[in-house]
């Protein structure tokens, strides 16, 4: 599927455009708010990823130029503006969601697939399951068989961003790329905690195992033997 970012930070859209590339999506960028509208226009895109303050037209004329020629392309504002007001306003203005800045990744592509899959007719996942490990990712709650567990926000993002990568090793810098906000200045060791305080609560009293660390590599959660 092929995304539209409308992005004047280069730091930031590098650092979504890979992302979404990684993830298997296709990604034109613009990086001003005119030329934005133009490939909005011209494109058959399957979500509009939109910054607000833009040279040229800003983000919200952007989107309401476009849903005035009938587009009913889901839009998804990324914003540094971060107040009620500009939410409700951007939502009124015809967008879909609302992303505030800095964010992490792996939020972005959870809401990028929630988008894309409503506009192709799809029903998005409620929850993902392994073994007796379970999130439920329409109330945002975790369980090991019967029993809720309770995780920090972070906690509760790497987990889901590791359930998505079931089987997968994932290495340490890949982890900070994807679960952490794309300014926070983190180093590998914070990885390493928060992967310890996750396996805690998620493995130290439940089997299966299932948050393995694969030596010189990274980690991947899995079911073993």
């Amino acid at each position: 599927m092929n995304l539209l970012l409308i992005e004047d930070d280069p730091k930031i859209a590098l650092f979504v455009v890979k992302g979404l590339q990684r993830a298997g999506y296709a990604v034109e960028h613009a990086a001003d708010g005119e030329a934005g509208l133009r490939l909005a226009l011209e494109g058959d895109h399957g979500l509009l990823i939109v910054d607000l303050m833009l040279p040229g037209l800003d983000g919200m004329e952007i989107i309401r130029r476009f849903r005035e020629h009938g587009r009913s392309t889901p839009i998804l504002i990324l914003s540094a503006k971060s107040v009620v007001e500009d939410r409700v306003e951007g939502l009124q203005a015809g967008a879909d969601d609302y992303l505030v800045k800095p964010f992490s990744f792996a939020e972005l592509l959870a809401r990028v697939e929630a988008r894309t899959r409503r506009y192709d007719g799809l029903a998005a996942p409620q929850e993902l399951c392994v073994a007796n490990l379970r999130v439920d990712l329409l109330r945002n709650k975790v369980f090991r068989g019967e029993t809720e567990i309770e995780l920090q926000p972070l906690e509760y993002i790497l987990l889901v961003y590791l359930m998505r990568q079931t089987g997968r090793v994932v290495s340490k810098d890949t982890i900070l790329q994807q679960v952490w906000e794309y300014n926070a200045g983190a180093h590998t060791n914070v990885v390493e905690a928060r992967i310890y305080k996750l396996r805690d609560k998620v493995d130290r009293d439940f089997e299966p195992k299932l948050i393995h660390t694969v030596r010189g590599a990274g980690y991947a959660l899995e079911i073993k033997g």
